[in-house]
């Protein structure tokens, strides 16, 4: 058993079954990906190749990989500042990815979106951001768009446990309940709200929230993918079928610092002996031990060249050009002028 903040999370004995038509070696490879970007960009980080920061999502990996495998191609997701793993599970370009990072024009969004708001329309990925629960009613919005389309699309926003107090969270809730909204609401509880404990600075729970607007609600090992897998797995199919929104709470644990800055200013909240106790529960080697070993170590060394191949892409790119500047800033493509927008 592993304390979470103060809530108790139990690995079950047995594993749970994997969902048909998933492949337990893919959902290892995700996660190998995700884990490998975002070791590759600390490093980044620490060498100023990729400027201001990131927030790494070492150690949640399961819960993106699960949720995302959960569904199709065309459903979509929102994501938040630590989106690193929920645009890349859900299937854009790795070196893109990391070229966005470093701000180069070769990126998913050419440089401008950066760690918080990078965006992969054509993977499903309406954008990350930086605002805490800013990305729910984006997701309900999308999803009321979907059906009033005649859209069967599911739409996944994730959030972390500190969205858990903010109004703009609890109003989409309300309006996706009560409009049966085809949006699952994937909250990442990784027991801290940037260095804040959870047990004290919430009061209830997730899934009380959930219950006050009459959404069900599951909570899950966060660190197993199967477990997750399993329970979106369920919770797609009820909104697709039309039976609204869903709410799954993800217990897991981020290994490395809410941000890079952590790293110089050594911040001291929480004991090295419960993030061991954490990373005896690592979700890679949790699903990697379902695997043979062979194929584990086949797909360590494939992702580590994907990984390797990223980094000279995101490196050898050009850089956006400052002529540029005032594009993109319009849905419409309307340019600013002078350095004042048109409008």
């Amino acid at each position: 058993m592993a304390e979470l903040a103060g809530q108790a999370v139990t690995a079950g004995t047995a594993s749970p079954p994997c969902p048909a038509g998933h492949d337990p070696a893919g959902l290892y490879r995700s996660m190998r990906l995700i884990r490998e970007f975002e070791e590759c960009a600390l490093g980044l980080v620490k060498s100023g190749e990729i400027v201001g920061g990131i927030h790494p999502y070492i150690g949640e990996e399961a819960v993106a990989v699960g949720v995302c495998a959960a569904l199709l191609p065309g459903d979509l997701i929102t994501s938040t500042h630590r989106g690193h793993g929920h645009v890349l599970a859900k299937g854009s370009d790795p070196a893109a990815m990391l070229a966005e990072l470093c701000g180069r024009a070769t990126g998913l969004n050419q440089g401008r979106g950066g760690s918080m708001h990078a965006a992969d329309v054509s993977a499903g990925i309406l954008g990350a951001n930086a605002i805490v629960g800013g990305a729910a009613p984006i997701a309900a919005g999308a999803a009321w768009a979907a059906r009033r389309a005649g859209s069967d699309q599911v739409i996944a926003t994730f959030f972390g446990d500190g969205a858990l107090n903010q109004g703009v969270l609890l109003e989409t809730m309300n309006l996706a309940a009560l409009w049966s909204l085809p949006v699952l609401f994937v909250c990442e509880n990784n027991g801290y709200a940037t260095t804040m404990a959870t047990s004290g600075a919430v009061a209830g729970s997730a899934s009380g929230r959930a219950a006050a607007f009459g959404m069900p609600s599951v909570t899950v090992d966060g660190m197993d993918v199967l477990a997750v897998l399993g329970a979106t797995t369920a919770a797609v199919a009820r909104a697709r079928a039309g039976q609204g929104p869903t709410l799954i709470e993800a217990m897991t644990y981020r290994y490395g610092p809410h941000h890079t800055i952590e790293q110089r200013i050594r911040l001291s909240y929480r004991s090295e002996e419960e993030i061991a106790r954490w990373r005896e529960r690592d979700p890679l080697d949790i699903q990697g031990a379902r695997l043979p070993a062979a194929t584990r170590t086949l797909i360590d060394a494939e992702i580590a060249e994907v990984i390797a191949a990223a980094r000279e892409f995101a490196r050898s790119s050009p850089e956006p050009s400052p002529e540029g500047a005032l594009e993109f800033l319009y849905a419409s493509g309307l340019k600013g002028r002078g350095g004042v927008a048109d409008g």
